[in-house]
């Protein structure tokens, strides 16, 4: 499996959290949902996203859990504030859900405004897959001549729809929109983000990367990696880092470390399971690099993702 095929393995909704919203200017909102990734389409009007403009067609995946905003084109203050469970108040806390309800999966301060949205919440990190939600920049935005137009349709009108069924068409449209975008996004050749695997152009440096993707848990060295590209130590080192954006063996570690952030959400696998499985012969090497990286110990980070349970 190539890398980008292993990465866009990973979005799987289930009951996604999916609406249209009808805006009539001004209006701001202020989300604070911590999702971990969020579609937005514009499907008629103007908006900014954390203040980039969005128009008619333009799709954009926010990857959180960090606050983001969406105001009108004039950029109006947030008055409303979207938090966890996408619980909708005013900035002083009052309750807005009945208030701002127009039916089924329609939501707004206007029945028909000038602006609508479609918007659709992958609300935990499993269901976005743990690779999605953290190699994509904070914001990806495709243009509508590069966006799918058929599918966004196909969504808007799935979102209107008040059969039971709907929420089930609605989980795959929702999935297979997000991997459609990630694949225009990656092939815009005027893309001004920093290099990463998901947009490295190089076939040998692809070819290395399948490799380490393949078999995290290998001893691998750049000397061994070089090898089985039929390349030299030093050129593919020279080349991943002009791909990729660092080193073959850094580029690994945070690899390794992913995978195990995402075994985490699961119950059934032990600290020393997941610390096999990505290559770390013991667990206190790898609860080491973990905290290292992530901020937290391996134990730390599942306790506060207790919502991630199968159980849950």
């Amino acid at each position: 499996m190539d890398p980008l095929t292993h990465f866009l393995d990973g979005p799987r909704a289930v009951g996604a959290f999916a609406l249209s919203m009808n805006m009539s200017a001004p209006w701001g909102l202020a989300v604070h949902d911590e999702a971990a990734l969020t579609v937005v389409v514009v499907s008629r009007g103007r908006a900014l996203v954390n203040e980039v403009l969005l128009t008619a067609g333009d799709v954009a995946l926010i990857r959180g859990p960090e606050p983001y905003s969406v105001t009108d084109d004039a950029g109006s203050e947030p008055s409303i504030e979207i938090g966890p469970g996408q619980h909708c108040t005013t900035l002083d806390g009052r309750d807005l859900q009945d208030e701002l309800r127009h039916g089924v999966r329609r939501w707004g301060n206007a029945s028909d405004g000038e602006t609508s949205l479609l918007v659709g919440t992958y609300e935990r990190p499993d269901e976005a897959g743990g690779l999605v939600a953290r190699a994509l920049p904070r914001m990806a935005v495709v243009p509508h001549n590069e966006a799918d137009s058929a599918l966004v349709a196909l969504l808007e009108r799935e979102i209107a729809n008040d059969d039971p069924a709907a929420q089930v068409v609605i989980d795959r449209l929702l999935d297979i929109l997000v991997v459609s975008t990630i694949r225009s996004w990656v092939d815009d050749p005027g893309r001004s983000e920093e290099p990463t695997w998901l947009t490295c152009r190089d076939p040998l440096v692809a070819q290395a990367l399948g490799y380490l993707h393949a078999d995290p848990a290998a001893a691998w060295t750049v000397e061994r990696l070089a090898r089985r590209v039929n390349t030299s130590r030093a050129s593919l080192a020279a080349r991943f880092r002009v791909g990729v954006g660092e080193p073959p063996m850094s580029y690994l570690t945070r690899w390794r470390l992913t995978l195990a952030g995402d075994l985490l959400l699961s119950i059934d696998v032990t600290v020393s399971d997941v610390a096999r499985t990505v290559g770390y012969s013991n667990a206190f090497a790898f609860s080491t690099a973990f905290k290292r990286q992530v901020g937290v110990t391996p134990s730390e980070f599942r306790r506060r993702r207790p919502a991630l349970s199968p159980a849950g």
